[in-house]
């Protein structure tokens, strides 16, 4: 089977989808076998973008500004909500989002013209924002890292979020902003489940090597958190405890969560995933899902689209909050701090200046 190809090639989409932008799609031969297709390989593709930051004006995400330095993510996570946003390239939301990635090569070097410029006013940046800045090809690009370079020479705040546990090799760099406060990495556990996870998210970094992530980042005196997301209800929810005792066990300060979210082209691949890998609990997980959701797959409302409605939203965020007291886990992390900033050359900012 298709499936079975595409499981054993570490891809977590099932096909390709039509892009719902183009009126143009792929329409399958009657006598075609996709059995004789080659497996899609990753493509690195250069992305010329002349800005780095995406800018963020919802309330329930918790920063204005994010960085991006890749377009699509290579994790492959059948659940994220970042894949509709490849069908603004002109891709599909499915198998493209995680073997076409655009790479912005100039990232380090656009950073740093903001950072430099007058205009910018020192706030918390994040990573990841969007899809995952430590995906397997940051192992050799580094853009990353460069752009972490960065952030350490003018001192500027950043939160980092990833499900990779590469994030350790910038120890050195992470370890210099947390000299002035600012810096913070969370680590994001969907399952402790080894085997659901090659599924879910196949090549991101298995849950074991995410717990000694958190531990080494802990002992380098580097704040880190964990977050419990995307919950799935029927599938994941019941391992929330387990999760955030064995994450503050490794050293975790700081925890959160949210619920999946399957915008446009996503609910129907998730459909799919699941009848792939849980016939017998399809039904259960979009039926929860829809009860967070007004009855519907997805709902982009502020300030539920994170953690639901409903009463069985209502249990799991109570499980989520009664697991981290118990987990002795801080109700709230420790805030970053702007007032090491400095413009390149080393000048740092001044009130009286």
């Amino acid at each position: 089977m298709q499936a079975e190809r595409l499981i054993s090639a570490h891809r977590g989409a099932p096909e390709n989808p039509a892009n719902r932008f183009e009126k143009l799609h792929l329409e399958p031969d009657a006598e075609w076998n996709p059995e004789e297709d080659p497996l899609p390989r990753t493509q690195f593709l250069v992305d010329k973008s002349v800005t780095i930051f995406s800018r963020n004006d919802s309330p329930d995400v918790g920063f204005e500004y994010g960085i991006n330095p890749y377009r699509g993510c290579e994790h492959g996570c059948i659940y994220c909500y970042a894949r509709p946003t490849h069908e603004y390239l002109g891709f599909s939301a499915g198998l493209d989002f995680e073997t076409k990635i655009m790479v912005k090569t100039r990232a380090p070097e656009l950073l740093r013209a903001e950072l430099s410029s007058p205009k910018w006013k020192p706030q918390v940046i994040a990573m990841s924002g969007n899809t995952d800045c430590y995906q397997p090809v940051e192992r050799k690009l580094k853009l990353t890292r460069a752009c972490l370079a960065v952030l350490a020479e003018f001192r500027n705040p950043v939160v980092i979020i990833t499900k990779n546990c590469l994030v350790a090799r910038d120890i050195d760099l992470l370890a210099e902003l947390a000299r002035h406060d600012a810096v913070s990495v969370v680590i994001s556990i969907t399952t402790l489940d080894t085997k659901l996870r090659s599924v879910m998210e196949p090549r991101t970094s298995p849950p074991e090597a995410r717990l000694a992530t958190i531990r080494k980042l802990r002992d380098a005196g580097i704040p880190v958190g964990v977050n419990v997301a995307p919950i799935v209800p029927g599938l994941t929810d019941h391992e929330t405890p387990a999760i955030l005792k064995a994450a503050a066990a490794a050293g975790a300060t700081a925890a959160g969560y949210t619920i999946v979210r399957l915008p446009h082209g996503v609910a129907p691949l998730f459909e799919k995933w699941l009848e792939t890998h849980f016939p017998d609990r399809k039904e259960k997980v979009l039926n929860r899902i829809r009860s967070m959701r007004g009855g519907k797959l997805y709902d982009a409302q502020w300030g539920s689209r994170m953690i639901g409605d409903g009463i069985f939203a209502e249990q799991i965020g109570q499980m989520f909050e009664v697991a981290k007291r118990k987990a002795g886990i801080p109700e709230r992390a420790q805030g970053l701090s702007t007032a090491a900033f400095r413009r390149a050359g080393g000048t740092q900012l001044s009130l009286f200046s």
